[in-house]
This record gives structure tokens, C-alpha cells and sequence, in this order.
């Protein structure tokens, strides 16, 4: 009998993907702070989520609708909505989620591997 991994471990690597990807959002956007214009971008989590495991009948890990402008709290007058500060709490905050779902695939598979070897 084979294990249906994606059974077993649930939502949590399709989490960690877009965790993963989110990562990348907003490095972009605290990296382009200064840049004139430049338009922060935010991945809504609950709609990606929700398309990469099937719900919403989209393609798995397609981020595109998921990814929209974030609306500034105060406004520069070179256009940009980057606010640095807001970036890295969305930031620290992603590594904090990152880790948890890692941690609950990591009880999975432990727990995986303690009913293959028969404990």
C-alpha cells in the first residue's frame, strides 16, 4: 500500500510554497524602497491558498490573482508605496508563519515515519 503524501501532509507544503513566494514579494518590495514609483505589491494568502489546493479551480501555485497593490498609509510624493516599516513587519511575520507550517510538516512526517517503522 502505498502513502498518498498529499493526504498526509495536508495543506501545509502548498503553505510553504506561497510562503516561499510571498518571501519574494515583499524582498521586492523592501528592496525597491527608494525607487521612485516602484509599487508595493502583497500576496492575499487565504485567496492563493485557496486556488493552490483546488477550492477556487485554479492552477496550484499560481500567485497572479492572489498578488495585488498594497494601499500606502501615507502618501510619497515620488508615487511609490513602499513604507519600509510596514514591509518588515509583513516580512518578519511570513518567516514567523514559514517556520510554523515547516514545523508542522516536520510532525508529519516524523509521524509518518514512526507508523512505517511500526512504533
Amino acid at each position: 500500500m502505498a502513502i498518498d503524501f498529499t493526504k498526509a501532509l495536508g495543506v501545509h507544503p502548498q503553505a510553504l510554497a506561497l510562503r516561499a513566494r510571498r518571501t519574494e514579494v515583499l524582498a521586492s518590495n523592501i528592496a525597491n524602497e527608494s525607487t521612485p514609483g516602484f509599487q508595493a505589491r502583497d500576496i492575499d494568502f487565504a485567496q492563493a491558498l485557496s486556488q493552490a489546493t483546488g477550492e477556487a479551480g485554479g492552477p496550484a501555485l499560481d500567485t497572479d490573482g492572489a498578488l495585488q497593490y498594497r494601499v500606502p498609509y501615507h502618501a510619497r510624493l515620488d508615487g511609490g508605496t513602499v513604507e519600509l516599516g510596514v514591509e518588515q513587519a509583513a516580512f518578519s511575520q511570513n518567516v514567523s508563519d514559514f517556520q510554523t507550517s515547516l514545523t508542522f510538516v516536520n510532525m508529519k512526517l516524523r509521524g509518518l515515519a514512526k507508523a512505517i517503522e511500526g512504533q
